[in-house]
């Protein structure tokens, strides 16, 4: 994650997910980003990225609700919490050999980093695409 007060870009830290099955990704990530957006209300994410999920799932004791989209960048999700609050972070696609994840989420986290998904992903040898889904 960017600190605080770092520059506005397109994303505000990044994720690895080890798979497209967003019941065994999502529960995890929603935890870890509490601290900055409080309680987790919404997720929305790329259509054809995930693995189909239910529209309002039980995590951490509330329903999340999980809005996909064909418009939104592949490699992004963004969440919202609490008072509106929201964090885009991008999505290291999940066959991503290791260095090259830890580099783009480096990059990612960059406190003046502006540059956009895509620019984040080829910077650092990652696919700007993300793998065949595990349905």
């Amino acid at each position: 994650m960017k600190p605080a007060d770092a520059a506005n870009g397109h994303v505000d830290g990044g994720w690895w997910p080890r798979s497209n099955d967003p019941m065994a990704e999502f529960p995890a990530l929603l935890t870890a980003l509490a601290p900055w957006v409080g309680a987790v209300t919404r997720v929305s994410y790329h259509l054809d990225t995930w693995a189909s999920v239910e529209r309002k799932v039980p995590i951490g004791g509330r329903a999340v609700r999980f809005e996909g989209f064909h418009s939104m960048d592949r490699n992004t999700v963004t969440v919202i919490g609490t008072d509106s609050r929201r964090i885009s972070l991008l999505v290291v696609p999940p066959d991503t050999s290791g260095g090259m994840a830890r580099a783009a989420l480096r990059s990612a986290a960059e406190h003046d980093s502006t540059a956009s998904v895509a620019d984040i992903l080829a910077g650092n040898g990652a696919p700007n695409t993300p793998s065949t889904m595990d349905n």
